[in-house]
């Protein structure tokens, strides 16, 4: 609706108080998400909701490969250690 009122009018102040009134939902709400609809779109720079997406998994992965590692690290130092035949100090 914002981008409609924006389109039909010209206009590009006060529209999305005008808008979000209408429809009963806070002001900074629906900037919010004309916003985000702006940056999805490529009309606004910023990062896109599928690329957030994206980033947020391979954070994700990134943890579970990294703990992943440490584990091995520790079982190669175990069994470096059992299969040494030096007696322990």
């Amino acid at each position: 609706m914002v981008f409609e009122v924006r389109r039909e009018t010209g206009e590009s102040h006060g529209v999305i108080t005008r808008v979000a009134r209408d429809l009963g939902v806070g002001a900074e709400s629906l900037r919010g998400w004309v916003s985000r609809a702006e940056i999805d779109s490529g009309n606004r720079p910023g990062t896109s909701t599928v690329d957030a997406q994206r980033i947020s998994e391979l954070e994700r992965e990134v943890k579970e490969l990294r703990r992943a590692n440490d584990i091995l690290k520790a079982a190669s130092v175990f069994f470096a250690t059992e299969l040494d035949g030096r007696p322990r100090r």
